[in-house]
């Protein structure tokens, strides 16, 4: 049984690991990966027809415990606690949940103090005690009548009718002083451990179509000094297409991985001459995962040729390797009465949309296969690459079979 320490307001863990609140969800899963010994049985859950109009879950289910991951920034936002009798609990190192104490009410008046009145929610039968950062709900279905609300009255939890002996159902922790209107928070500086993220992309262009990238990157703790001393650091850096493969290591830095392209997949889909000439060495990726963006080099004249953008969806084979890219590209739209104009592609932009604007590809899309090995295959299953205005929109199948109105992928600029 996990012995956890609750800080309202930030976070749930030991000496060990902590959750923290605004904690991208890779380094969630990360603390899992590294724990799974000791935390198992863990669930992935979120919407395949909407990812973006339910909250990404990961259900902690030998533990009672779930945390809740905002659809959009993919940062935590709430952390719940749904089954008491499978944790241990501490507040300021005392326990007040454990085989030998129950979370009453009195026992939550002890270890927490009094706060504002709570309220009941009859179509649950619960009732909700809120402190800053941390609510608690206490089950009413087994007491004799509902217990009765005088606010005027009520200066505390000992002033509020609530009968000896009720225990705590769930527990929340979260931002601000409102569960239902919280939001997950920036991410803290502990949770940056040295590295560089990407707060958005902009995608830069020319009169032929994309030109690089511009992008505004955030940091913390870099250099000497104790973690309480450091601060967030924000400063933008562009790449080209055409840069060398110095010019990209100065302004990026270092990328978390080289990947060295072991075959070309699309070569087939070239004009004729260029699928005959065999290649004499392989382009090569620098996979920056915290910034959700790969660049590939040529492997003759080590100059970028193209961008990869990821929108870390669920459901994709490469969810969660990359942290999601806020990217905006700007498109250009020619009308027929009017001269070109300017819309904008983001990272949550619905495919259909995007044709609307640009037109439908003459060509029929690229279906594109990944699994780990020849003999293995993909249980997401395969996906479709539409080329248009020097890029390549990859969206999923199953967006494209059910919906029509699939969100992209990853895209590719060239």
């Amino acid at each position: 049984m996990l012995d956890l320490e609750v800080v309202p307001e930030r976070s749930l863990g030991n000496e060990q690991w902590e959750f923290t609140l605004g904690m991208p969800l890779a380094q969630a899963v990360a603390i899992l990966q590294k724990h799974c010994r000791i935390i198992k049985n863990v669930q992935v859950l979120y919407s395949e027809q909407s990812p973006l109009s339910h909250d990404l879950i990961l259900n902690l289910t030998q533990d009672g415990i779930k945390l809740l991951f905002d659809a959009f920034n993919q940062r935590l936002k709430v952390i719940e606690v749904y089954d008491l009798t499978k944790v241990k609990l501490k507040y300021c190192g005392v326990h007040f949940n454990s085989q030998a104490i129950a979370p009453t009410i009195e026992q939550i008046d002890q270890s927490f103090g009094a706060t504002h009145p709570g309220v009941y929610n009859s179509a649950e039968q619960l009732f909700h005690l809120n402190f800053r950062g941390l609510s608690f709900s206490f089950q009413l279905d087994s007491w004799t009548e509902t217990p009765k609300y005088e606010p005027n009255f009520a200066h505390g939890l000992a002033s509020l009718q609530i009968p000896h002996g009720a225990t705590v159902k769930r527990m929340y922790i979260y931002s601000g002083n409102s569960l239902q209107d919280t939001k997950a928070p920036m991410m803290p500086l502990s949770c940056f451990l040295g590295n560089v993220y990407a707060e958005n992309v902009d995608v830069l262009r020319d009169g032929a179509g994309p030109s690089g990238l511009r992008l505004r990157l955030l940091t913390a703790g870099c250099g000497p000094g104790v973690l309480a001393d450091a601060k967030m650091r924000v400063f933008e850096r562009c790449v080209y297409f055409g840069d060398s493969c110095q010019d990209v290591l100065s302004t990026l830095g270092s990328p978390h991985k080289v990947f060295y392209k072991s075959e070309d997949k699309m070569k087939i889909h070239s004009p004729s001459p260029h699928k005959q000439v065999p290649s004499k060495c392989n382009d090569y990726f620098f996979n920056y995962f915290t910034l959700g963006v790969d660049i590939l080099f040529d492997a003759n004249t080590h100059k970028v040729k193209k961008f990869v953008l990821h929108t870390n969806y669920p459901g994709h084979y490469n969810f969660n390797i990359y942290h999601r890219c806020e990217f905006k590209i700007p498109l250009a739209i020619k009308r027929d009465s009017t001269d070109s104009q300017t819309e904008t592609c983001t990272t949550y932009s619905k495919w259909d949309n995007i044709q609307d604007l640009l037109g439908h590809p003459v060509e029929k899309p690229v279906v594109l296969h990944r699994s780990s090995s020849p003999n293995n295959t993909n249980p997401f299953g395969s996906t479709f690459c539409f080329g248009l205005q020097r890029m390549i929109f990859e969206v999923r199948k199953a967006y494209l079979a059910k919906r029509r109105d699939g969100a992209l992928d990853l895209v590719g600029l060239k």
